[in-house]
């Protein structure tokens, strides 16, 4: 049950360093190196063991999507000379992330379900059900936490706040539309329905940039496409692939990250159980298989990556 839970690099030119949840950021000046690990976060809590796998699946999913989306929003990503590792731009994030939802699902439904008609200044109508489409995509955005839960937060909110200007926010509607409008495209391609996502942004020089993972399972959720109106006229369960199924596993054992709970017990059989489940969501999402990987020797693996791409895009970029 191998996998990369941290790094610990020191790098010639190195300007400075943050962990994350889930990654290690590397900091050059104007660039930076992202190393997806394999720990793993739910209810804004990192979990006490890491997923073999899972930080590769989502650098190399999100790679995949931000190629395919660069021709519509600028984004962040220089290069992707690892697996694990992502090379780009160092923007000034806003403190918001832009969540977007094209069906009542997870914690949409939850607020819905506990009779909440307006969902950040959004308002929904009545007689839904768990999973329905909705007559339109809509932005619910939510506050981004440096410690504790993300808030959901109206866009008259932000503005209000002041978190962004009035320019600035239409921009990122836009480009939060046009992103999901893409994303669905290609996840009908495979067989997929992209139920919901969120999308961060940041500045570079007075450029806004689409930053972070996109259309991964970690950040977004995919219903299978066969069967879903089915389902719903059954009121059965939609068939997903999203880190749904880790967030239901926590909540059947009595936790949703609230004081005083405990993470319940990761048994060997629980982590090969998740570290699986990514395994299928890389296969499903990008239709190939996911490459056996040597962990006794991925830590230098990635610290050459990153030296060579250094070296290849010229730090004074």
């Amino acid at each position: 049950m191998e996998a990369l839970k941290e790094t610990h690099y020191s790098f010639p030119g190195q300007t400075g360093f943050y962990r994350g949840k889930v990654r290690d950021v590397y900091y050059f000046g104007n660039i930076m190196a992202v190393v997806a690990t394999d720990r793993i976060s739910a209810f804004d809590v990192v979990l006490p063991r890491a997923i073999p796998d899972k930080g590769r699946v989502l650098n190399l999913i999100a790679a995949k999507n931000l190629e395919a989306t660069k021709g519509l929003v600028p984004n962040w990503v220089i290069q992707t000379p690892d697996p694990n590792v992502t090379i780009g731009y160092t923007c000034q994030p806003f403190p918001i992330e832009m969540v977007i939802r094209g069906y009542l699902a997870g914690h949409a439904w939850r607020e819905y379900r506990a009779g909440k008609r307006i969902l950040c200044g959004v308002p929904l109508p009545e007689g839904l059900k768990e999973n329905d489409k909705l007559p339109h995509p809509i932005i619910t955005p939510t506050t981004k936490a440096h410690e504790g839960h993300d808030e959901d937060i109206s866009r008259e909110e932000i503005l209000k706040r002041k978190l962004v200007s009035e320019q600035a926010y239409v921009q990122l509607e836009e480009y939060t539309h046009t992103l999901f409008a893409k994303g669905s495209a290609l996840a009908a391609q495979r067989g997929l329905l992209l139920v919901d996502t969120k999308y961060e942004f940041g500045t570079n020089n007075g450029t806004i940039y689409l930053i972070d993972e996109v259309h991964t399972p970690d950040s977004s959720r995919y219903f299978y496409a066969s069967g879903y109106d089915e389902r719903q006229q059954k009121g059965e369960p939609q068939k997903q692939l999203s880190k749904e199924f880790v967030r239901q596993w926590l909540i059947e054992n009595g936790f949703q990250g609230k004081e005083g709970q405990q993470v319940p017990e990761m048994t060997d059989s629980v982590v090969a159980s998740i570290a699986a489940r990514y395994q299928e969501l890389f296969q499903q999402v990008t239709g190939s298989s996911l490459e056996p990987v040597v962990y006794s020797t991925i830590a230098q693996r990635i610290e050459q990556s990153i030296l060579n791409s250094l070296k290849s895009v010229n730090l004074g970029v």
